[in-house]
């Protein structure tokens, strides 16, 4: 099976806590049934230039936002910034989301990315969260009667997921199950464990490494 590639967003006062849970355990195979490939991680900034994330870390994108193509990635992760608030510097950022949605290919978003998708237009029309409604009303955007109060979101289409600051467990969950990356009951286990510290969920995981 061919290796997949999802392209991580990177900026400068990036929230370095919310995408996190996602990213490790695309790459993680370990439970994979059947086995399959990891998916590789690829960074995208607006320039390959050194970007500081919100917790002071130094990070080297791997690729320019212009050179970034749908046909090219399984989805488009946008996690949260100071940055999406303070101006238009990641707008180009919402532009790519649009490009990735327009093309069908998915995009992910959480926390400020979520109010730079509604200032995009993109959540007009679409089921979505954010950190609270009127964060998003804020920007003024029109969706505001497809807001939903919920950990994350998936809209009908399958292809834009939001999430609020509070809940990275929740979008990588909503990012793992459009990728297909677990069987549902290693899904839901996966998501207790982490979510509410179920002691019973490290069991099913621990059965679903060892078939």
């Amino acid at each position: 099976m061919e290796r997949r590639t999802v392209h991580v967003a990177v900026y400068d006062t990036l929230a370095d806590w919310e995408f996190g849970y996602a990213t490790a355990y695309l790459r993680d195979t370990s439970l994979h049934r059947p086995p399959r490939p990891g998916i590789d991680v690829v960074t995208v900034a607006e320039r390959r230039e050194p970007v500081t994330t919100m917790g002071g870390l130094r990070l080297q994108p791997d690729l320019a936002l212009e050179d970034l193509r749908p046909e090219h990635s399984a989805m488009l992760v946008l996690p949260g910034a100071s940055l999406w608030d303070a101006g238009d510097r990641n707008a180009p950022f919402a532009r790519a989301a649009r490009t990735f949605l327009e093309a069908g290919v998915p995009v992910a978003a959480i926390c400020g990315a979520t109010a730079g998708l509604a200032r995009e237009g993109l959540l007009d029309d679409r089921a979505h969260t954010s950190a609270a409604a009127p964060y998003l009303a804020a920007t003024g955007y029109k969706g505001g009667d497809h807001y939903r109060e919920a950990d994350a979101v998936t809209d009908e289409s399958g292809d834009l997921i939001t999430a609020g600051p509070t809940e990275p467990v929740a979008f990588a969950r909503e990012i793992l199950a459009r990728l297909d990356v677990y069987e549902p009951e290693v899904l839901d286990a996966w998501f207790r464990l982490f979510s509410a510290s179920d002691a019973s969920a490290f069991e099913v995981l621990q059965a679903a490494q060892l078939r």
